[in-house]
């Protein structure tokens, strides 16, 4: 099989002129041509009235020897080369007695991506997995998170960042990554994700998108395949405790044996994944106190933001906006402010809305969510702020170690402030972006919203997000958007208008810590214990931490079985 990249054509060209162009960019006649594959299909719109598509394909032709021929012919072209074999291949298999030898069996804790895809590669491989998701079902769960939008009533135990599906069931369901990906993980969960009803264009679209409607369906799909192997899902079932051994080693480590639930029932294992999400700030604190190795690092925090979907539309467009291949346009902004904050758009949500994210009492958290028919009226976007640990330290003199826990500590400030701005009621503080940037105080600020409204329920209270005493924000954070708004109208013309609506606060961009692992993917002093996905530090993002989560049930299978 023959792969061609980088081959454009206009953006409304006739279906037979990709066969035409393949034919002519092989030096074949279409005759030749006995199969033809759309492997990725991108677009070019940096030119807004010659917007071209770009095709990565795959194709046969009527025999080895005369493919074998083409690519000799072609070997100077580096856009025409051999396909790579992107199957997916298990790296371990267990015996067929596995379970019945009454061997311990691996434990996943938690039920987003990240654990989805290892339970799934655990029961592929025979190994059998028990989950444990703290939250409910999914459907369950779509329910609490309603009752949160819709009343303001929360349930801490499931909601945007617990249950089935993980925080990334209520987002845009962005399926791309900039990982580094050499062994096609990526497809893998690409093909995983088809099978389980994705729609099969996310296998060749350059961004592909599901949306939290078509989440559900797919999660429960999967999570009967893995019930199906022989794996075992467990629903409101928190963590509360790890039973460790300690070998008296020199070098401290501790070893696995099991780990205790809320219910007091003690669960025997010498292999966990822990896949429990950037929120689950009980289990960190539970993590640390047992000495498990974890540090402090970087995350960002901001505010959301929406304009009408139509304008960034001909923003991106031109006079091609809403054309079908196309859909609603996305963008990705970065400014480097005067103070030496870096500001950057996150999570952009194209025809989506803002939604309420919190898992904890009386604070407000923000986040971004989109159907798969992206065609809601506003488009929104995280505009975050880089904060260290330096930034966060609890000493108010800036003194001292920084604990691993400071970073969760120093959300909740914010989050709290957030609460207390909207008013209660889980509201969210706004401002309109004119007032924000012109630094209005007072009276001065605007009490009623213009054309652009807000989408986030339970609602949004206009207020001063800057107040000097009251800020929404750390005084740096808020000064580098101030400066970044009108720096991105001139990428995007009409983002700093003066009706944008900015509505606060967002802190779980990533996991305020990082949980240290080996190259066996084992934690640095527990063994057993295979920090993964996003709570860990080690993604950002559904596909992301979905290849987390094979690679992390990968090196545990082979751990378990023995494999090298």
């Amino acid at each position: 099989m023959i792969r061609i990249t980088e081959l454009r054509l206009p953006l409304d060209h006739e279906p037979a002129a990709l066969r035409a162009a393949v034919g002519q960019r092989l030096g074949v006649a279409d005759a030749a041509l006995r199969e033809l594959h759309v492997f990725r299909r991108a677009y070019d719109a940096r030119r807004k009235t010659a917007i071209v598509l770009i095709y990565t394909l795959d194709c046969t032709l009527a025999s080895a020897q005369d493919e074998a021929a083409v690519l000799a012919r072609l070997r100077a072209d580096p856009h025409v080369r051999e396909s790579p074999d992107t199957r997916y291949r298990l790296v371990a298999q267990a015996p067929a007695d596995f379970r019945a030898s009454q061997r311990p069996r691996p434990v996943v804790v938690g039920f987003g991506p990240c654990g989805l895809f290892a339970a799934l590669i655990l029961a592929q491989m025979g190994l059998c997995p028990i989950v444990l998701e703290r939250g409910r079902p999914v459907r369950e769960r779509t329910k609490d998170t309603w009752g949160l939008w819709r009343q303001g009533v929360l349930n801490p135990a499931s909601n945007v960042q617990f249950g089935e599906g993980g925080a990334g069931t209520f987002s845009d369901g962005k399926l791309w990554s900039q990982i580094s990906d050499p062994r096609h993980l990526t497809r893998k969960v690409l093909t995983e994700f088809v099978q389980a009803g994705a729609p099969e264009e996310i296998l060749y679209v350059s961004k592909p998108h599901i949306g939290t409607f078509r989440l559900v369906s797919m999660i429960e799909k999967m999570r009967a395949d893995i019930e199906a192997l022989g794996g075992e899902i467990r629903f409101e079932q928190q963590v509360t405790d790890l039973v460790l051994e300690d070998h008296g080693g020199a070098d401290g480590q501790l070893q696995m044996r099991g780990l205790v639930l809320a219910s007091g029932e003690e669960l025997h294992t010498h292999h966990v994944v822990l896949a429990v999400g950037h929120s689950a700030r009980d289990t960190f604190a539970m993590l640390h106190g047992r000495g498990v190795a974890m540090q402090a690092k970087p995350f960002s925090v901001g505010f959301r933001i929406e304009h009408p979907q139509g304008m960034v539309d001909r923003a991106r467009f031109g006079p091609s906006a809403g054309h079908p291949l196309l859909g609603a346009a996305d963008y990705k902004l970065v400014h480097h402010a005067k103070n030496g904050r870096s500001v950057y758009s996150f999570c952009m949500c194209p025809g989506g809305t803002v939604v309420a994210a919190t898992s904890e009492p009386e604070r407000v958290v923000t986040n971004g969510m989109s159907q798969y028919s992206r065609n809601e009226r506003n488009a929104n976007a995280g505009i975050v702020v880089g904060i260290s640990p330096e930034d966060y330290r609890l000493d108010p003199g800036g003194h001292g170690p920084v604990s691993p826990l400071d970073g969760i500590a120093f959300q909740r400030v914010w989050e709290s402030r957030a609460y207390e701005l909207g008013g209660g009621g889980y509201r969210a503080p706004g401002q309109l972006v004119g007032d924000f940037v012109a630094g209005r105080h007072g009276r001065a600020v605007a009490r009623e919203f213009g054309d652009v409204l807000p989408s986030y329920q339970p609602g949004v209270q206009l207020t001063d997000l800057a107040e000097p005493g009251r800020e929404s924000l750390p005084p740096a954070v808020l000064e580098a958007i101030r400066e970044a708004l009108p720096a991105f109208e001139r990428q995007i013309p009409g983002f700093s208008r003066a009706d944008a609506v900015l509505t606060g606060v967002e802190t779980r961009t990533s996991s305020p810590l990082r949980i240290p692992r080996g190259r066996d993917l084992q934690s640095l002093n527990v063994r057993g214990l295979y920090p993964a996905g996003e709570g860990a530090g080690y993604a950002g993002g559904i596909m992301s931490a979905g290849v987390d989560g094979i690679e992390v049930a990968e090196a545990l299978g082979r751990d378990l079985l023995g494999v090298a």
